[in-house]
Order: C-alpha cells, then sequence, then structure tokens
C-alpha cells in the first residue's frame, strides 16, 4: 500500500466504509481515523499506532445531536462547556451507550467524545453515517503530526490516504473533561487553557491527569509525545555544544548557534508556542542531534498545557 495526500474527502469517505484507517486533519493535531462502530476498523488503529488496546480512543462527531445516542448523559456543567467551545478543540468523558464498541473505551463505562472545528474534517463527518474513532496519527509515544506530510512520513505504507487539511491551528491535542461528584473534573490539558474553562464555568476544575493503573481517557500515560533524540530541560548552566539542537520559547541566548536553535515564537505568544512546539520537535528530531534542550514555559494559561506534554516527553529520558 502506498500513501497519498489528497484534498478529495469522496476518496477518504470510500477508504472509511471500506473499513479502512486514514489520516484526518483536526484543529489540534492530525488524527488516524476509522470507523468508530466497526470494531476491525477500530482494532487497525491500535495495530498501526502500535498503541495498547488498554488505552482508550475518542469518538469525533459533528455536533452534540449526532451523539445522542451514544452517550447515556450529559451534565449540565459539560453543557455549558459544548456551548462555550464547540465546535472546538474539547473532549468530553460521559457515560455511554450499548452502542459504542468496548474496544473504544478499553471496556470503561465512558466514552471520550468531540466535536472538532476543522472545516474540511467536518465536511468529511457530515457526509458519513458513522462517528470517526481518532487517536493522533504517529507511532505510539511518538511527536503528534500537524500537517499532512508529517503523517504520511510516520505511517507512509500503512494507510491509504491522509486528507489534507493544511497546518493544524491549535497544535496541542483537545483539553479532555468530565465529571467527578457533580463538578468538572480536568483529565487531560488541552488546547482550551484552565482558565478559560473556570471562567466558564465559574469555579476552577480539579485536574486528575495522571494514570495509577490503566488510563480513563487519552493522553494520561506517563511517557508521550517524546521525539527519538533524547530531550532535556534547557537551565541557564546549559552551555552551548556541537551536535545539540535548542528549542526557547522566544529569545535565543547569546553564545548559542543559529544554526542549532529554533524560537518558537517570535513575540512570545504561548499560542504561537503550541502551534510550533510538534512541528518544530519533528524538524529538531530529524536533524541528527545527538541531545535536545528546551526551555521550561511558565506554568500559567497555556503553559500548563505545554508543561504537561514536555513533562512527558522528557520523563521518557530521565
Amino acid at each position: 500500500m502506498t500513501t497519498g495526500i489528497t484534498q478529495d474527502i469522496s476518496k477518504v469517505a470510500t477508504a472509511l466504509q471500506q473499513g479502512l484507517a486514514v489520516g484526518i486533519p483536526t484543529e489540534t493535531v492530525y488524527g488516524l481515523a476509522a470507523n468508530g462502530l466497526n470494531e476491525d476498523a477500530i482494532a487497525s488503529i491500535f495495530s498501526i499506532k502500535g498503541r495498547p488496546t488498554s488505552n482508550p480512543l475518542i469518538l469525533h462527531f459533528f455536533s452534540l445531536l449526532q451523539a445522542q445516542p451514544f452517550v447515556e448523559a450529559f451534565h449540565e456543567d459539560l453543557l455549558l462547556l459544548e456551548k462555550n467551545f464547540c465546535p472546538g478543540p474539547i473532549t468530553f468523558l460521559v457515560p455511554k451507550t450499548g452502542l459504542v464498541p468496548e474496544l473504544i473505551t478499553a471496556g470503561l463505562p465512558r466514552v471520550a467524545v468531540r466535536f472538532p472545528s476543522h472545516p474540511v474534517l467536518r465536511d468529511l463527518l457530515a457526509s458519513l453515517e458513522f462517528p470517526l474513532a481518532a487517536p493522533s496519527a504517529n507511532r505510539y509515544g511518538a511527536v503528534s503530526p500537524t500537517d499532512a506530510h508529517q503523517v504520511q512520513q510516520q505511517l507512509d505504507g500503512e494507510i491509504p490516504w491522509v486528507l489534507d487539511g493544511g497546518l493544524c491551528s491549535y497544535g496541542l491535542e483537545s483539553t479532555i473533561v468530565g465529571m467527578e461528584e457533580d463538578k468538572v473534573v480536568i483529565y487531560r490539558h488541552g488546547s482550551i487553557p484552565l482558565d478559560e474553562l473556570s471562567v466558564v464555568l465559574g469555579y476552577i476544575p480539579a485536574i486528575k491527569n495522571q494514570a495509577n493503573a490503566s488510563p480513563l481517557a487519552p493522553g494520561m500515560v506517563k511517557y508521550h509525545y517524546a521525539p527519538n533524540t533524547p530531550l532535556k530541560y534547557f537551565e541557564n548552566s546549559v552551555q552551548a555544544k556541537e551536535r545539540v539542537g535548542y528549542l526557547f520559547i522566544q529569545h535565543i541566548p547569546e553564545g548559542f548557534p543559529p544554526m542549532q536553535c529554533l524560537a518558537l515564537s517570535q513575540e512570545g505568544d504561548l499560542r504561537e508556542v503550541a502551534r510550533n512546539l510538534y512541528r518544530s520537535l519533528i524538524e529538531m528530531d530529524a536533524q541528527g542531534f545527538d541531545e535536545l534542550y528546551i526551555e521550561k514555559p511558565l506554568p500559567e494559561g497555556l503553559g500548563l498545557t505545554l508543561l504537561d506534554r514536555l513533562n512527558r516527553a522528557t520523563a521518557k529520558f530521565g
């Protein structure tokens, strides 16, 4: 099988109807999608990624109305978030009905559902009679792709098509929320930061984003989002060396060779940092450096999400 890149939604829809997995664009990162009601198709996602079946998947729908047959209950606080942030980069962990295959949820009683805003994906979802199960379109544990060519590079020969929707506008995965004791809980930091959720809810959600055993939701495993090149946090004591790459939030310090460095945002804008993070990690990973160092963002706003991803990426090399 040769993996092609296409903008033809009908080609991708046909492949999905045939039970094949494909690459799709979302506003967050590119996904590896298959028919969310076809168990063989769902199983192929785990096989292609090398992902444990104990790690649940997200079901993507055009709208909450389309998702209703698959959802047992949707708490009023989650409805409030859905009205304010959907379609968009937020995922809801909610009680499922019997229509949801057990493989999607790893046998757990709740299913992760989301309603993406990417216009190309919304056109695709509107053309289908089933939801799409889709994690990120990378090998398990690797950095998530944010353009179609990165998907093709990672999964070439495994899928027939990558639907090209351009660069992802957010660049980090969706925020995952659910309910515990009648309050919203964050299970994965994502593209919608904690402070924005808190303003809408009128309270600060608890954060439970670490899995003690089997993860409740995607993105909760300890080691994740990592390049092949050892990645460490940059500290002021770090000196410039040959064959080492450096990623900085905004400013490249004096004495560090520009050819070995990347600034993630000229303005220090964390939304731009988020948009550029995975793409930059993939680019630097391909340069053949012995090590990579990355500046640690401040733990505020989107910085919490960036820290979550980088803590999991650097943990692999700790």
